[in-house]
């Protein structure tokens, strides 16, 4: 479109706000007043945010403060420009200039045009605000519920003083389990500990055995209010010095020293709903964590709204949209060209979000063959982090669209830990294949993270069979596993090869997982005489005799084992499989 055209756009009624202003001395002091106000609205609104977010109402109700700080501002700002409107057309400050102007409006329409449009703009302000607050409050609604049937499925968290049981009783099935006998069952349930070992009880595919029945007629309201309870709790001991680091921690601090409820909340979530400890991470922790985490739609809502505002304010003043976006169209496409590649880096990155293909903290692995965890997905680039901090991947988010990309974490919850080994010629296969039947089980059983939770995924907890709570391991596996699983792979130059695997819960779990087994194999192979050959050539003159003696002395200890664990599924037939 060429200069003249533009100059020909219509502005509307725009052109007599100035001469309006212009007609009146008095309508110039009334306006600035107006102006001032609403600057010192905003001064105070300031001091006022500031002063709410050192209140502990703001970490307790930090959805309902958020709302009452975004309010408060637009409340005053309407309350002043509806006032000084109702003064100025009840004034006569239109008499004597009214002829002087010549509009469609009259003066006094003009300038109340002008003060609702500044009123629509405080609403469209406020409503483009309010809106996200009430979007999250209904997330973290539906994460709240979340968490409860988390607290459900563990029977309750580890610093609820036995809730669950206050909430639920545990009915025992009509009739007698699979693995019970009719005489042994009825005897458990004639005892407190008894009913204790029936509940904590999984079938041998392992489900859970018996029903709950509610003992309060809304056990998730008392739930919250336990939860609350425990956050109230974690506030006083951070503001009373009850805490790791000996001080009271100040409320609105910056950086923040404190959590609020919903940022509470979340990092339970992430440690295994396990308590936590006042003042045990340093200040700024939260923030930091959260630095550089792209902006979600509520975040970006907001603009979207006023924009759309002050497009609707634009067409009540006369301004034709259709002939300002054909103005600036041109302008639209040579920007449009010169972002090309921006665009589809922002389109992809919709594509990612929308369809869920990976998101931050998952394993992924690239066409290139690099390995690491999604740290940030950016509308520009992604970053994927090595998993052992050595470096960063930075790839335009647009090729990761195209590209073939291996998601190792999602919906993946049995990831197998492999185990391989050579053993000599000299061992009987189906002493060792035993021995690694044992190694396994052991392992199934020993091998915990830090928390003190099996590793390997499997269908009955070992915690039951101590009366104790599922860690977790045998929670949300829809599949019959059947472990460990011990395989005789080749003969070797060597040695005998073998491999034995578990099913861990995650990617990572498998390099602790094997690390301990290799503990627990070199433990049972020393114990056994399992002996695991020099990968060299060795000449016999004689000896090979001597040796087989040796280890053939052991031989009635090493089949005690092939009686006690089996060979696994090395000793089914082919239609076992």
């Amino acid at each position: 479109m060429s200069e003249g055209d533009i100059s020909q756009i219509s502005v509307g009624e725009f052109e007599t706000v100035s001469q309006l202003l212009a007609s009146s001395e008095s309508l110039q002091l009334a306006f600035l007043i107006m102006i001032i106000g609403i600057i010192a609205i905003a001064a105070a609104y300031r001091k006022f945010s500031s002063l709410i977010k050192s209140k502990k109402i703001f970490y307790t109700r930090p959805h309902l403060s958020k709302f009452v700080q975004n309010a408060v501002l637009p409340f005053f700002a309407i309350a002043l420009i509806s006032s000084t409107n109702a003064y100025i057309q009840t004034s006569e400050l239109f008499e004597n200039d009214s002829n002087s102007l010549t509009m469609e409006l009259t003066p006094e329409e003009t300038f109340a045009k002008i003060l609702n449009t500044f009123n629509i703009l405080v609403i469209g302000y406020t409503i483009s605000h309010l809106i996200p607050i009430m979007l999250t409050k209904r997330d973290k609604s539906i994460l709240e519920k979340e968490d409860f049937g988390m607290w459900y499925d563990m029977q309750g968290f580890v610093d609820d003083n036995d809730l669950f049981h206050k909430l639920y009783k545990w009915v025992p099935p009509t009739i007698t389990p699979e693995d019970f006998t009719d005489e042994e069952f009825k005897k458990l349930c004639k005892t407190k500990e008894g009913i204790n070992q029936l509940e904590q009880h999984r079938n041998s595919k392992g489900n859970p055995i018996g029903s709950y029945e509610k003992l309060v007629s809304n056990p998730f309201e008392k739930w919250k209010e336990s939860e609350r309870a425990k956050y109230l709790k974690y506030f006083n001991n951070c503001v009373t010095g009850n805490n790791q680091s000996g001080r009271k921690l100040k409320p609105g601090a910056k950086p923040d020293e404190i959590f609020p409820i919903d940022i509470w909340r979340e990092e339970k979530r992430i440690n295994g709903f396990e308590p936590l400890i006042p003042s045990n991470r340093p200040a700024g922790y939260a923030r930091k964590k959260r630095e550089g985490i792209p902006k979600s739609f509520k975040q970006i809502l907001p603009v979207g709204i006023f924009v759309a505002t002050i497009l609707g304010i634009v067409s009540w003043w006369g301004v034709d949209l259709f002939v300002l976006a054909t103005a600036t169209g041109g302008l639209a496409i040579g920007i449009g060209l010169a972002l090309q590649e921006t665009m589809q880096n922002y389109f992809a990155y919709l594509m990612i979000r929308k369809d869920n293909i990976f998101k931050e903290g998952e394993r992924i692995q690239l066409e290139s063959g690099y390995n690491g965890i999604v740290h940030k997905i950016t509308p520009r680039v992604t970053y994927v982090r090595d998993a052992l901090h050595e470096s960063v991947a930075i790839i335009p988010t647009r090729q990761l669209v195209t590209a073939q990309i291996i998601n190792y974490t999602k919906e993946n919850k049995l990831v197998p830990a492999l185990v391989t080994v050579g053993v000599s010629y000299l061992n009987d296969p189906k002493q060792v294949a035993a021995i690694l039947v044992k190694i396994g089980k052991r392992g199934m059983v020993e091998i915990k993270d830090a928390k003190g939770r099996h590793l390997v995924r499997q269908n009955r907890c070992p915690n039951l069979d101590e009366n104790k709570s599922s860690c977790g391991c045998d929670k949300d596996l829809h599949v019959d596993i059947s472990q460990p699983v011990v395989r005789f792979n080749q003969f070797n130059d060597s040695a005998l090869d073998f491999s034995m695997w578990l099913y861990v819960k995650d990617y990572g779990s498998q390099f602790k997982t094997k690390t301990d087994l290799r503990m627990i194999m070199y433990e049972e192979f020393k114990r056994y005489d399992i002996r695991i050959p020099w990968p060299i050539r060795t000449v016999y003159q004689g000896d090979e005799k001597r040796e087989q003696i040796e280890i053939d002395e052991k031989d009635e200890f090493r089949n005690k084992v092939i009686d006690e664990y089996g060979l696994g599924d090395l000793g089914r037939g082919e239609g076992d499989e």
